[in-house]
């Protein structure tokens, strides 16, 4: 597969940058690269790029290690710029500032998950039309009561803001940083599984083939 930018549906979301978290260690599953392992025949990741390509502008990668593993999905890799595995919020700041030096048009980056390949379609845009009218600074989603911050749209304005509090306050918990914003959260639900189910552990693989037969049905 090559792609090396996604064209988007709509003027909102071509200012907003897509980018798929695939920088943790993945220790549930062994190590390895969560968004490489198989599902419907084809990685994990396939099915990210492909539910995210159309609501955002651009798609990028933030993944750690040799970026060569990715090259033929012909798209940017960013590496964490905080060094040490230092979580959601360091690739959240590699989005941030992917955005700033190569999208100087984006308002927004959108993060999303390598292993959660069943997010909803209108993610994007549902968090872009809460922010607007709750006049938030920033947006998660959330199912069944639970907030998912890796799923989170994020304005480039607050690129330092999130650099200083990484770098010189060593914060690593995405809530202790947007507990300082006004952060609205947008409820998603699915008939028969969570949107936001991830392939976090090798049970969860068969789960996720059960589920992706029953959308192909």
């Amino acid at each position: 597969m090559k792609i090396a930018s996604i064209a988007a549906k709509g003027p909102a979301v071509n200012k907003v940058v897509g980018c798929i978290l695939a920088g943790g260690l993945a220790r549930r599953m062994g190590g390895g690269d969560k968004g490489l392992i198989e599902l419907a025949g084809r990685p994990v990741l396939d099915h990210v790029i492909d539910r995210f390509g159309a609501q955002v502008g651009n798609v990028i990668l933030n993944a750690n290690g040799d970026p060569a593993r990715f090259a033929d999905y012909g798209l940017p890799v960013m590496p964490d710029t905080v060094e040490g595995f230092a979580g959601p919020l360091a690739g959240v700041l590699a989005g941030l500032s992917w955005a700033q030096e190569h999208a100087p048009d984006a308002d927004w980056v959108a993060t999303a998950a390598t292993d959660t390949p069943f997010f909803p379609a209108d993610f994007v845009t549902r968090l872009l039309a809460a922010i607007e009218d709750q006049g938030a600074d920033m947006a998660c989603a959330a199912s069944h009561g639970r907030n998912h911050p890796v799923f989170g749209l994020w304005p480039v304005r607050l690129k330092d803001d999130l650099q200083s509090a990484l770098v010189d306050e060593d914060i690593r918990k995405v809530d202790l940083w947007t507990a300082r914003h006004k952060l609205v959260a947008v409820e998603f639900t699915a008939s028969g599984f969570d949107p936001f189910f991830n392939v976090n552990r090798p049970d969860d693989v068969s789960e996720a083939e059960r589920i992706a037969k029953g959308l192909a049905a």
